[in-house]
């Protein structure tokens, strides 16, 4: 399993993550279990965002004994009212909710202490002003939360939480459907129709991955098959289907994404999303399902696919398109990106034009131009 730094964090996560919500379906027992195979593959980052008993003890129960080889994200605010799921700011509710997540996973500690489904700028100014941002900073103070974090599927509200001082990762919904849908309050947008037309990634996300990237704000990833329906043409906005390894492997080549974290019904799930791992370029090729796809295309775009390689310079050309586009958002090239890119064994300089690249682009890239610029910006 390969290990990714969560940004500031220093965090080395794997980079196929356990998302959690599934697990209250199950039978207890075949729940830890489903927690004990995903261990033992190497996964070691869980999600707990759900307040209800059964799947705290379980999240608990399947990592007791190995709590220092796991890293949970556990949320402040989200809470169990009456049986129910409540997104709560009310502190008479956020603390018991927190310590009974403390109790039930045990260790003494969270990870990840997660401000809890910010969507809105209205929730986002709630959130910090007041009672419940003073709870996440006297837990993080006091060492129960090890790390701050926030989840949100809003863009604009990730780039805010990007440039705070103290949010260290976001986990954002990512997977190639929602990355063509403008910012929304409202998470059930996302779902909703998509328009014939649209083309490319949004410029709001397109910005919030190069801002993480820039700040080294690490991303985990939540909803990376877009609930299933990239899996099935006629429920998959492209017309086309996708499988896992192509899901996975676009989120983690969105720049700062560390880990996709992914639900589990059966082992041979995690099997299933573990394989990517010693998956083939082609086994992983996304870029040729979007460039096929009737509805949508990113033409023009470079997604960092890697169908560019193999370069004969060996110029890692998905990187210096990284880089690049990273750089030229802002008014001057940022240090952090500066570096980076001075640290690739070969850098943009050593095109020599052949252009054998861009007919392999699917996209349709202008591949030499772009190195051309990338060594003028970064002049090397």
């Amino acid at each position: 399993m390969n290990l990714r730094r969560l940004g500031k964090t220093n965090l080395m996560v794997s980079e196929i993550g356990f998302g959690g919500e599934w697990l209250e379906r199950h039978e207890e027992a075949e729940s830890i279990n489903l927690i004990h195979h995903a261990q033992a593959q190497g996964i070691n980052i869980i999600d707990c965002w759900m307040p209800d008993p059964k799947s705290r003890d379980i999240i608990g129960k399947g990592i007791a004994g190995s709590r220092d080889k796991w890293f949970v994200q556990g949320h402040i605010g989200s809470t169990w009212q009456g049986g129910q799921y409540v997104r709560s700011r009310d502190m008479a509710f956020v603390k018991p909710a927190f310590e009974d997540l403390l109790a039930r996973i045990g260790g003494g500690y969270i990870d990840l202490g997660m401000i809890h489904y910010v969507d809105s700028f209205e929730e986002w100014d709630v959130c910090m002003n007041g009672e419940f941002i003073d709870y996440v900073h006297e837990l993080h103070r006091k060492g129960i939360i090890r790390h701050i974090g926030l989840s949100t599927h809003n863009p604009l509200v990730a780039q805010r939480a990007a440039k705070t001082d103290f949010i260290e990762m976001i986990l954002f919904s990512v997977n190639p459907a929602f990355d063509m849908r403008p910012a929304s309050e409202n998470l059930d947008d996302m779902f909703g129709e998509y328009d014939k037309g649209l083309s490319g990634i949004d410029p709001d996300r397109a910005a919030l991955y190069q801002l993480c990237e820039e700040r080294d704000v690490g991303i985990t990833v939540m909803k990376g098959f877009f609930g299933g329906a990239l899996f099935d043409p006629n429920r998959s906005p492209f017309g086309v289907t996708f499988t896992p390894a192509q899901c996975i492997h676009y989120a983690l080549t969105r720049p700062a994404v560390c880990s996709i974290l992914c639900g589990y019904d059966t082992v041979e799930q995690i099997d299933q999303a573990v394989a990517y791992e010693t998956a083939s370029d082609d086994e992983r090729d996304y870029a040729s399902v979007i460039a096929g796809a009737p509805l949508h295309a990113y033409k023009g775009q470079c997604t960092y696919c890697g169908h560019c390689k193999p370069c004969p310079m060996n110029i890692d050309i998905a990187m210096v398109n990284k880089f690049y586009d990273l750089a030229i958002q802002q008014s001057a090239v940022p240090e952090s990106v500066r570096a980076h890119y001075e640290a690739l064994d070969v850098t943009a300089s050593a095109c020599i034009g052949c252009q054998s690249c861009e007919e392999r682009c699917p996209f349709g890239v202008e591949i030499a131009t772009r190195m051309e610029k990338a060594a003028e910006l970064f002049g090397r």
